[in-house]
């Protein structure tokens, strides 16, 4: 019942004393849970796969499904007119939450589950795609490293590993390899402050989503050179790091926001940093997929 939910988390004196509770900063906002999850929108709307130039693998990742399911749903609608039929496979979290607290045994179990429902369905020319960075990047990250050579998922880890993608880097080698045309979005003339993960930063880069935010004809994206937002998942939400969290976010990233034009667009892939720019300065970030879609030519 995310109405109920957001209705107690969003009332002032019920907020604070829950955050209180659980030693969380009550100055923080806590994120708001959607109205349906992404695997719900697509059960019910199904796989459009008419004339798809390729099937592409949705990884329904816990952020987006529950708290982002919009922003999922503008993917889901932006592969498909873009050509790609869009499926999201049996598949569980990340696991994203446990490593980012040290429990690398039960964060392990989510990865060979996970590797045991994908196995049969990421392949080179059927990728694994994901919204949030945090969490796609999992796969090719910490996955990779919870088997020794010695172990049954060792191999299979990698192949999964070698074709998951952030949805920025999909649509950036798709874009380079002339499959997805400009004349499809918008001439209209945009600028674009990005804001990159850290976890994008680490493991992949910002590159894939500086192009494919430049791809319409008139868009330009200048990246700020903040490193982390501050918030590093919960990290920022607990009431001993809530002004540190606070300071990091004001080295760089806050005062570059907030001395953005008021029409110029501020692009964050991460969940967190949306949360903390929004925390921070009182505006709000987009994902890239939200600019893409609103870029592209509906008629």
């Amino acid at each position: 019942m995310p109405g109920l939910s957001n209705f107690f988390l969003s009332n002032k004196w019920f907020s604070s004393m829950s955050m209180k509770m659980i030693g969380f900063e009550p100055k923080r906002k806590m994120p708001l849970l959607s109205k349906t999850t992404l695997k719900k929108y697509y059960q019910k709307n199904g796989t459009k796969d008419s004339d798809a130039k390729k099937t592409v693998y949705l990884f329904a990742d816990e952020f987006t499904n529950y708290n982002d399911a919009d922003v999922g749903i503008k993917a889901i609608l932006l592969l498909e007119k873009l050509g790609y039929k869009v499926v999201i496979p049996k598949h569980v979290d990340s696991g994203r939450t446990y490593l980012s607290k040290g429990l690398v045994r039960k964060a392990k179990k989510i990865a060979s589950e996970n590797i045991e429902l994908l196995k049969d369905y990421i392949t080179d020319e059927t990728p694994l795609i994901g919204i949030e960075p945090s969490t796609i990047l999992t796969f090719r990250d910490e996955y990779t490293d919870f088997y020794s050579e010695k172990e049954a998922n060792y191999s299979v880890s990698r192949t999964i590993a070698k074709n998951a993608f952030m949805i920025d880097e999909f649509l950036a080698n798709e874009m380079k390899a002339g499959n997805i045309q400009k004349d499809i979005f918008t001439d209209e003339t945009k600028e674009i402050k990005l804001h990159g993960h850290c976890q994008q930063k680490s493991v992949a880069s910002t590159e894939s989503t500086k192009f494919v935010l430049s791809f319409p004809e008139n868009y330009t994206v200048e990246e700020i050179p903040s490193g982390c937002c501050g918030m590093a998942g919960s990290f920022g939400y607990e009431k001993e790091h809530y002004d540190l969290s606070m300071k990091v976010g004001e080295l760089v990233l806050f005062p570059a926001v907030r001395a953005a034009k008021k029409d110029t667009l501020i692009a964050a892939p991460g969940t967190s940093c949306r949360h903390q720019i929004k925390d921070g300065t009182g505006k709000i970030a987009v994902h890239p997929v939200e600019i893409l879609w609103d870029a592209l030519l509906k008629g």
